[in-house]
């Protein structure tokens, strides 16, 4: 998941990303394209994303969504 999830930022944000990098911090995303990494997270991963955790904290970086979708049930689970 680690390695999708940094394949996906490096490749939309065109530059690579560390995994402790915060996108938004370091101005390679904002709001906009928090709603887009939203969007790859539950379709890649089968979680959905209610609205109460659409919060940047859980999408500034690969260590932050890796840990937001282990903690997720997945859809298949559910």
């Amino acid at each position: 998941m680690r390695t999708q999830v940094r394949a996906y930022l490096s490749e939309e944000l065109a530059t690579p990303v560390a995994d402790d990098l915060n996108i938004f911090g370091a101005g390679l995303a904002n709001s906009l394209f928090t709603i887009q990494l939203v969007t790859y997270v539950e379709r890649a991963f089968g979680v959905q994303v209610g609205t109460d955790e659409l919060d940047e904290v859980h999408f500034c970086s690969v260590d932050a969504i890796t840990a937001f979708v282990a903690a997720k049930p997945s859809r298949s689970a559910a």
